[in-house]
């Protein structure tokens, strides 16, 4: 009888990585010898000691599970489908074959050992964000074992990621950063399951989304976010793996871990947004994420298997031009409005109001958007554009007829702007600039106007042509 074999994916890196295998036999066990001799590397992966089928492997005849029919016995019809599966592995702990092989190295911690492993595979842990951190702490995750990973990440690849984003390569651009994860980290690691949100984290989906995992690597690169991880978490009784990167320095805590301090305690009011910068403004060192992301998958792991100290209560910064770490012991504040003695939230807010305080809310700069800026520019008005990016970015991308003049040498050169004029200033995302207006408005400048989202909105809203850095 002729038989199409099915093998499932864990196991083709013992059959030259064939996923059907095509066999004349009678009988299961014929078929399972026949394979065997051909890929003898195969037989102990699939058979016990005893010559019998190992308890996670099951073999399907057709739609037949046959277990409930003869065994290894069971005849086969002539032209069916055999198809081989494992187990389901995620919240399952017992160990199949072939990760016993790959977590060796684990097993051979004491501290660690199966018992570890069985947890880190019955682990579930949710990362948002699948940039500079969420990229090496879902690979050493993914790596370790952890059954049940989660991406939060709206974004798609952009080549300036490559510079520190290592999950993804030059054919990603363009693509779903979470799909992109998903399928590199399921190459890694076929045992363990990996589900994507690619959605933005909000107050609306926060809670359901954290809520089925066992504790959250907060890869975020922003303020709004990381307050919104922090209340999810601190409400859900969730440990959130806290890291931050900024051009050379890094930081990296554990918050709302055995009552211990949240991120609250520590930064209980949000500075201002035109003092704050991102990645994109400020620039980053390539590998000081992956250092800061890998900080926190070892947070993540200890936690998960009960072993080491954890970073509770401990706040470590770490300088990559000096190579100096420093750590600061924090405490959890009892006034703490979400996880003090007598808190005062008890539900997830605006956390983009939360984050403008009202000291600032009226010195906002006015804003322009690129739809706008091109129709004015169409109509002939008269506009001065100032660009206040450094040499370097002209050369990816630039407007017709600006004046170029860097961020930190505007105040020097004023005499060169006229103060009559209308201004409308950009940077690449509309932070830099936004702090400029602010400069101009100061002295004297009043009519400036703000390119709302940089010259990086300029090329999605209008001009698909130009470059996103």
């Amino acid at each position: 009888m002729s038989a199409v074999i099915r093998i499932p994916f864990p196991l083709r890196r013992f059959t030259d990585n064939r996923s059907f295998i095509d066999t004349d036999a009678n009988t299961v066990h014929e078929a399972l010898e026949s394979i065997f001799d051909k890929f003898p590397k195969l037989r102990q992966q699939l058979i016990d000691e005893n010559g019998q089928l190992r308890n996670l492997v099951n073999i399907f005849i057709d739609q037949d599970d046959v277990k409930n029919r003869g065994g290894l016995k069971t005849s086969l019809p002539d032209k069916c489908k055999m198809r081989i599966t494992l187990a389901d592995t995620v919240g399952n702990s017992d160990l199949l074959l072939p990760e016993l092989t790959r977590y060796s190295r684990h097993l051979l911690l004491p501290e660690v050992g199966e018992t570890g492993q069985k947890k880190l595979k019955a682990a579930k842990v949710l990362i948002v964000g699948a940039g500079g951190l969420g990229c090496p702490a879902a690979l050493y995750l993914a790596a370790a074992g952890v059954g049940l990973l989660g991406i939060v990440d709206s974004d798609v690849v952009e080549e300036s990621n490559l510079q520190r984003q290592i999950l993804y390569n030059i054919d990603d651009i363009g693509n779903s950063k979470a799909e992109c994860a998903r399928e590199k980290l399921s190459r890694l690691n076929p045992f363990i399951e990996v589900k994507v949100y690619n959605e933005v984290l909000t107050s609306q989906n926060a809670l359901r989304i954290i809520k089925s995992y066992d504790l959250v690597i907060d890869g975020t690169d922003n303020f709004p976010t990381r307050y919104l991880v922090n209340d999810a978490c601190v409400l859900l009784g969730k440990p959130n793996c806290y890291g931050s990167v900024y051009r050379f320095e890094g930081q990296a805590s554990l918050f709302g871990y055995k009552n211990g301090p949240c991120y609250r305690c520590l930064v209980p009011t949000p500075p201002s947004p035109e003092r704050v910068s991102s990645c994109a403004e400020a620039g980053v060192f390539g590998v000081l994420p992956s250092i800061i992301g890998s900080i926190q998958a070892t947070e993540a792991i200890k936690i998960i298997t009960g072993i080491g100290n954890t970073l509770s209560g401990r706040f470590l910064t770490f300088d990559a031009l000096c190579m100096d770490f420093h750590e600061f012991m924090i405490q959890r504040d009892d006034r703490c409005k979400i996880c003090g003695d007598d808190p005062s939230i008890f539900e997830l807010i605006d956390y983009q109001q939360f984050c403008r305080p009202e000291s600032t809310k009226e010195t906002v700069v006015p804003e322009i958007n690129p739809i706008e800026l091109k129709q004015r520019l169409e109509k002939g008005d008269s506009i001065t554009m100032l660009d206040v990016r450094e040499e370097f970015e002209i050369k990816i991308s630039n407007l017709k007829n600006a004046i170029h003049i860097p961020m930190n040498s505007v105040e020097d050169r004023l005499e060169e702007l006229n103060p009559q004029d209308e201004f409308i200033v950009y940077c690449s995302i509309g932070l830099r600039s936004a702090r400029i207006c602010n400069l101009l408005k100061e002295r004297g400048f009043n009519n400036v106007l703000n390119l709302k989202g940089g010259i990086n909105a300029w090329a999605n809203d209008v001009d698909p042509d130009m470059i996103i850095y």
